[in-house]
């Protein structure tokens, strides 16, 4: 790590911690392979998420150990964990707690007492959030954007570090409320979890079906967390990354005038400057967990998916077409050429920034 970019120093501090957040990424995937078999995929998509600070909606078929997953990752992490069932009469209350009164039996005095809901906790499995009204959904907003909770006019803060991991099955929409794009805006990614391999689906039905030892070793705590999170922003990306992910979203807006023809045809709105964010943002984390020192190219492209795909809202013709917003971040990278100027020019430059 250098100077250069203002990101972070070339101190001893700076490398050990780069090297714990690697070491604990390596010791992580190994517990939760104890449990989880296969989808390393998202796995890595929801640690960056979390190192980098985001929530995550988590969408699959029912039976794809999503529950498991993220109870288990709670466990590696030495952190809190609360399940919060989204039911059609969930209320508000219900999650981010309510005020009772209370008697004094000494003086019978009576006062207000904040009851605190399960939403403080670090980990929060938000499970089937689709299925609640969007008086309930809305709850989540001020804990997700800000880590409070505001009742009776009093603010409550939050324990960091603080993840939201929000869970919809994509097969039964009657009765749902599907998440406006302004609270789906507040997650950083969406990561689909599809069915396993052949071979993975049988070390599951062995695995299963026989005497299980889950001992789980705490990996982190939550002190731990925080200050990785602090390593992470510290990652440096170079201006011809920053402009190439900048590009990326801004030619997701059909309005723009760099925008493809098929952007233009099959996209009503495209992603705003949060996607940026967070796709630099997330890129620096999964640099981070495969042990580089700065955020290549390669990193960007492996997470457009889980940026781009639900904030990139498609209209009438692409449904029509069966065209999805992951087809269009397919022709998107496709169309969008990584460039660094006259630096292409140069193999080393080349190797430098897709290492």
């Amino acid at each position: 790590m250098t100077e250069r970019d203002g990101n972070v120093g070339a101190e001893s501090g700076d490398l050990a911690a780069a090297a714990k957040l690697r070491d604990a990424y390596a010791r992580l995937r190994g517990e939760l392979g104890k449990v989880i078999v296969g989808q390393d995929d998202v796995i890595e998509q929801l640690l960056a998420a979390m190192f980098a600070g985001g929530h995550c909606i988590l969408e699959g078929v029912p039976g794809l150990a999503k529950t498991l997953m993220v109870s288990s990752l709670a466990r590696c992490l030495s952190l809190s964990f609360n399940r919060i069932q989204f039911t059609p009469d969930l209320m508000p209350s219900d999650i981010t707690g309510t005020e009772v009164i209370t008697e004094d039996k000494a003086t019978g005095q009576r006062e207000f007492r904040f009851l605190p809901g399960p939403v403080f906790a670090n980990v929060i499995l938000a499970d089937e959030i689709n299925r609640t009204p969007p008086k309930t959904q809305a709850a989540m907003l001020e804990a997700m954007q800000e880590h409070q909770v505001t009742v009776g006019g009093e603010t409550h803060r939050l324990a960091a570090p603080f993840f939201v991991l929000a869970t919809q099955n994509p097969i039964e929409q009657e009765g749902t409320y599907p998440l406006p794009e302004a609270q789906q805006d507040r997650f950083m990614f969406k990561v689909y979890i599809d069915y396993p391999s052949y071979d993975e689906e049988y070390e599951i039905a062995t695995r299963t079906t026989a005497v299980m030892d889950q001992d789980l070793e705490a990996v982190l705590g939550a002190e731990e967390i925080i200050e990785l999170q602090g390593v992470v922003r510290k990652v440096p990306a170079a201006p011809a990354i920053v402009k190439y992910a900048l590009e990326l979203v801004r030619r997701t807006r059909p309005n723009e005038a760099t925008a493809p023809d098929f952007v233009r045809k099959h996209v009503s709105w495209g992603a705003g400057p949060r996607a940026v964010q967070f796709l630099i943002l997330g890129a620096k984390a999964r640099a981070a967990l495969r042990g580089a020192y700065h955020v290549s190219t390669a990193d960007i492209r492996a997470l457009a998916g889980p940026v781009l795909r639900h904030r990139v809202v498609t209209n009438f013709a692409a449904q029509a077409e069966g065209y999805s917003a992951d087809r269009l971040i397919v022709d998107l990278l496709a169309e969008v050429e990584p460039h660094a100027g006259g630096l292409l020019d140069d193999d080393r430059v080349n190797k430098a920034i897709d290492a």
